[in-house]
């Protein structure tokens, strides 16, 4: 009969797996809502930093405008009696919407004179680098002057080459 006794008296049953399982899903969901009400309420009611005063931060500078023009082919002046060609591509620095615009409406007149100035160039004034610094700074120039009389002048910002041929 003592053995009858000990087999009574067994360990207690533990809990099923089924009860772990909802106390592990609970404590998660416990901690996701804490952690989703905690990031709520700092974005909501306190700014992430302090705001910058007026004064510490500097105007950004608008993003340059680059505007295309189509390639020219020019004949150049020569000394020699052959013939020399200059084929150039162009693209604008501009500083806003406005300048394009002022350029587009007028554009037969820049490339007229962009054509005239550089058809009157030798090859041996453009073949070294301060050769091109200069025609580009006399472009800038007569691009700038204005097209209609009273007008005030267009700001072209710098002028760059795309093409650059001589032959």
């Amino acid at each position: 009969m003592a053995t009858t006794t000990a087999n009574q008296q067994a360990a207690p049953a533990s809990p099923g797996p089924w009860k772990r399982i909802i106390l592990i899903a609970l404590i998660a969901i416990v901690a996701a809502g804490a952690a989703g009400a905690g990031v709520w309420f700092f974005m909501s009611k306190h700014a992430p930093f302090p705001a910058p005063s007026a004064d510490a931060t500097p105007a950004l500078a608008p993003a340059p405008l680059f505007f295309p023009l189509e390639s020219m082919t020019v004949n150049l002046q020569s000394d020699d009696g052959q013939q020399h060609y200059l084929r150039v591509g162009l693209t604008l620095k501009l500083g806003d919407l406005k300048t394009q615009q002022e350029l587009t409406d007028h554009m037969p007149e820049v490339r007229s004179r962009i054509l005239l100035a550089l058809s009157n160039k030798h090859p041996d004034d453009l073949a070294p680098l301060e050769g091109k610094r200069a025609l580009a700074t006399e472009l800038k120039t007569l691009i700038e002057q204005p097209t209609d009389k009273g007008a005030p002048p267009v700001h072209v910002q710098d002028v760059l080459f795309t093409e650059f041929v001589v032959q």
